[in-house]
């Protein structure tokens, strides 16, 4: 299956390596979340034109595992804009290095907060119109 880009836009896309493995072998799932909240905060950051962070992560889910080599493609889109908070809903997926196609392995609603130069709550700007759109 391959991800439409109505779905979110491309935030990041780098490979599993061997030090971010759990003791299974396979990619340990807090690199992955990590990589998502990355993700999630890059667009949050364009949203909130500013500084945000990470309030919540809801309805995690691992979907399958990743593998040392494997790249991983993650894909944000903004859900909701309140007078302080966003939400985005995040997908992770995988192509196996030597494969064509990609697999979902992950995704998530993270809400986040922008904040003042002080680290409070401050309010979105609400110009938010072409944010999902990819290239823009």
């Amino acid at each position: 299956m391959n991800k439409n880009f109505e779905d979110g836009i491309l935030v990041i896309r780098t490979i599993a390596m061997p030090a971010d493995t759990n003791p299974s072998g396979d990619i340990f799932g807090g690199w992955l979340m990590s990589q998502m909240d990355l993700a999630a905060g890059n667009l949050a950051g364009r949203v909130s034109r500013g500084r945000s962070a990470t309030v919540a992560v809801e309805a995690m889910q691992f979907l399958r595992p990743v593998k040392v080599g494997d790249e991983v493609t993650i894909y944000a889109k903004l859900q909701k804009v309140g007078r302080t908070s966003m939400q985005i809903h995040v997908d992770s997926w995988a192509r196996s290095r030597f494969e064509v196609e990609s697999n979902q392995v992950t995704n998530a609603e993270f809400v986040f907060v922008a904040l003042d130069d002080d680290g409070q709550p401050r309010q979105i700007d609400p110009q938010t119109d072409s944010i999902n759109e990819p290239n823009k």
